[in-house]
């Protein structure tokens, strides 16, 4: 559909179960669509960058909360990436964890709550991964190689925070940009294992599994537009989803259906990597080095067998190009001036390889 004759249109989601209005008509141009905030703005010409000071660099080690794991382990040899506690931790590992259910199913997709108000004390665990030695060094500036590592000490984290009983589930999450929630220029991500399931995450998969109930596929392997479609590898496909919530959103999906994303191998990871790297180099030349989020989804710890046909891991990253006003706080519903077509179409003929 050509762009002049675009009007507006309201689509749900079929993960989220989100309803999103596409108005055209409150932006300018699909390719006109910048960051006004970039989160690297270049020094002056001439002008020599600020050295950093930054506890996240090579030598300033112990700045940091304690390590939990670096990459390689071999304490003689130079980190590529650390893995260590969050030093002002949302939730807290020293705490008392809640009891656990007996017999319960913290994961099921279907399992009931009391209703009403409940609290639990604040134990979790808060982790940061800190994706390499130099300050000046992006995610997407690595090699596909180290953005697997990275990908890969993610997964394993995961596993070691599935081992703890106490822990439902564990989101991975990477905050670029002070706008987009980083304290730290520095590149990292975190995570966070919580003692419940997500309000939000029950609600993707409870949507996943209406989907699957009616038609018997899982909602992830059904995407097959290729209006949608903005690259693909053998073992993933990056899209702007149909009903993208945010202007350029992106998911990258496994093409295979895969509930957990911590079950990542080596050859997948590297894959993935390529892909992810390729998506950030994008969005950054396209957008003007936007403020972004990026999120793994994935199954929580335990999930019913049940359950499994539905539940299929991806990778959203979100660029932060608008505020979130009160018709979108109030109703849930978002409005997005760039229709998913047009955003596809566009990331799909960058050329990023100068």
């Amino acid at each position: 559909m050509a762009e002049a004759s675009r009007t507006s249109e309201a689509r749900r989601d079929a993960v989220f179960g989100r309803w999103v209005v596409f108005s055209p008509a409150r932006s300018r141009r699909p390719t006109d669509l910048k960051s006004h905030n970039p989160t690297n703005p270049s020094p002056a010409p001439g002008a020599e960058a600020p050295k950093p000071s930054c506890p996240f660099c090579a030598g300033r080690e112990s700045e940091c909360a304690p390590q939990i794991f670096r990459v390689p382990p071999d304490g003689s040899l130079p980190w590529r990436i650390r893995v260590i506690e969050n030093l002002y931790p949302a939730l807290r590992r020293d705490v008392e964890p809640p009891p656990a259910r007996e017999g319960g199913d913290g994961g099921q997709a279907e399992e009931e709550e009391e209703p009403g108000e409940r609290a639990l004390s604040g134990f979790g665990f808060h982790d940061v991964v800190i994706e390499t030695p130099r300050h000046d060094v992006r995610l997407w500036d690595l090699d596909a190689e180290g953005v697997r590592d990275v990908l890969l000490a993610y997964a394993a984290r995961v596993r070691q925070l599935g081992e703890h009983l106490a822990v439902k589930y564990v989101q991975v999450f990477k905050n670029h940009g002070a706008s987009a929630g980083a304290s730290m220029a520095h590149s990292h991500s975190q995570m966070l294992g919580t003692p419940f399931v997500p309000p939000s995450v029950k609600s993707r998969l409870n949507c996943m599994k209406e989907v699957f109930d009616k038609s018997g596929n899982c909602s992830l392997c059904e995407i097959r537009s290729k209006d949608i479609l903005i690259s693909e590898t053998p073992n993933f496909s990056a899209i702007v989803p149909f009903a993208a919530s945010y202007p350029f959103e992106i998911w990258i999906i496994p093409r295979q259906h895969l509930s957990y994303f911590h079950e990542i191998d080596q050859n997948k990871a590297l894959d993935l990597g390529s892909l992810l790297k390729t998506m950030l180099q994008k969005l950054s030349k396209q957008l003007n080095d936007p403020p972004f989020n990026f999120m793994v989804h994935s199954a929580p710890f335990g999930l019913s067998s049940s359950c499994l046909p539905y539940a299929h891991w991806f990778l959203q990253i979100v660029p932060q190009l608008s505020v979130i006003g009160g018709f979108e706080l109030g109703s849930g519903c978002y409005i997005n001036p760039v229709f998913p077509e047009d955003a596809a179409k566009i990331l799909r003929e960058l050329d990023c390889s100068t």
